[in-house]
């Protein structure tokens, strides 16, 4: 049973600069949804970030939401919340599966996203999970969007020379004035 379960938990990581993050949110379970964004928003602020919440009809635009947010704003990370409970067709299969792999994808791209879509069986296992005060899912997702914008600050400056550089440009200007002497 899951709940009698200990799982361990990574320190909230601190940051030298405020954080700014998108929830992104599908309230089709509206009860459900707001739990997940009570849990997420405590989370986002007790690491002394900000957020602004975004709902989108579903589960399969969170995503998309969330590829737009990255091209057109100044978030620093997702919180993706909804819920998909189990219903009598493979819709709940296609939903699940492809805004997870859209979740993730976006992540291999370099986005911070923590996913918090919840895919249950029922709605007292949605119930639970949503729970602030019991499982908090909608809090272990911006939890994980925290780390990862924690991990990109840590990295992003950082050089190794590995992979394709550009060459510096008195190399660029020699190269040019060879090729083209008139130049």
């Amino acid at each position: 049973m899951a709940a009698a379960e200990q799982h361990y938990i990574l320190t909230r990581p601190a940051f030298d600069a405020p954080v700014k993050i998108a929830i992104v949110v599908a309230p089709y379970y509206k009860d459900i949804a707001d739990n997940l964004i009570a849990g997420a928003s405590a989370e986002i602020e007790a690491a002394g970030g900000t957020y602004e919440i975004v709902e989108v009809p579903g589960a399969l635009e969170v995503p998309t939401a969330i590829g737009i947010a990255e091209r057109m704003s100044n978030f620093d990370g997702y919180v993706a919340l909804g819920c998909v409970i189990r219903g009598e067709t493979t819709h709940y299969d296609t939903v699940c599966n492809d805004s997870s792999r859209a979740i993730q994808l976006l992540g291999l791209q370099g986005l911070c996203i923590g996913n918090g879509i919840l895919t249950v069986e029922n709605r007292a296992q949605a119930e639970v999970r949503a729970d602030p005060a019991d499982q908090n899912k909608g809090g272990g997702a911006a939890a994980a969007a925290l780390h990862l914008i924690a991990l990109g600050r840590k990295w992003g400056g950082q050089r190794k020379g590995v992979g394709f550089m550009p060459a510096p440009d008195e190399f660029k200007l020699a190269g040019e004035l060879k090729d083209n002497p008139t130049a």
